[in-house]
């Protein structure tokens, strides 16, 4: 009987660690679906005048619905990017002059790559947007090509510097006055990791394999036994 001892400690505590893991990512699951709720909701709220955020903050204002009138300036940044529908192209940012003569960023969405060197002249904009400071470079991300104007991710700071702007971005959910064939990329919680539920089904996964490893360790004992 002492043979079962440990093999049955050792499957019983395996098991009750794997399937603690797994409870937990499902409890993961329901906090981030929150937040994804929460975020959503305000993605979609009504707008604010941007004249009326000073100084946005990246923490408490991600996401915030904005109204803006103005002017796009001619200057602007092209970042690589491309969609499955439209396929490689590179995502427009734009200085974008408000009508107090404020220097923000505005990030009208994608063009081709046919269409990169196209003129895009000024244009006059009414804009409602959401604010975002996207996280997407490291230490991967090759610097700007400044001889194409030419960005591998979408950094809010750098790009104000580059552009002598408020490290402010504007992407455009719907504009009237836009007639450029420029494709609108609005902010989503599409890029928002949420894993939580395929972690769980590895766990549980695991904990079943465990319990089998057990039962036929269990099973090899009993036959060496008989």
């Amino acid at each position: 009987m002492r043979r079962y001892v440990f093999p049955v400690i050792l499957g019983l505590a395996g098991i009750a660690i794997l399937m603690t893991l797994g409870v937990w990512q499902l409890k993961r699951l329901g906090w981030k679906e929150a937040i994804l709720t929460a975020i959503e909701a305000k993605i979609i709220a009504p707008a604010v005048p941007l004249s009326t955020l000073t100084m946005p903050d990246p923490l408490r204002d991600r996401y915030l619905p904005v109204a803006v009138t103005g002017r796009t300036t001619g200057e602007e940044i092209l970042v690589l990017s491309g969609s499955a529908a439209q396929g490689p192209g590179y995502e427009v940012i734009n200085v974008f002059e408000t009508a107090e003569g404020r220097r923000v960023l505005l990030d009208r969405g994608l063009i081709s790559e046919a269409a990169k060197s196209q003129l895009r002249p000024p244009v006059a904009l009414t804009v409602i947007g959401n604010l975002a400071w996207p996280n997407e470079s490291d230490s991967y991300t090759p610097p700007p090509d400044a001889n194409s104007n030419l960005w591998f991710a979408r950094d809010v700071e750098a790009m104000a510097k580059s552009l002598k702007t408020d490290p402010v971005l504007v992407v455009i959910r719907s504009a009237e006055g836009d007639s450029q064939g420029i494709l609108p990329v609005p902010v989503d919680t599409n890029g928002i990791p949420n894993d939580h539920l395929s972690y769980a089904i590895t766990w549980f996964s695991l904990a079943a394999v465990w319990a089998g490893m057990t039962g036929y360790l269990l099973w090899r004992i009993r036959k060496k036994t008989a």
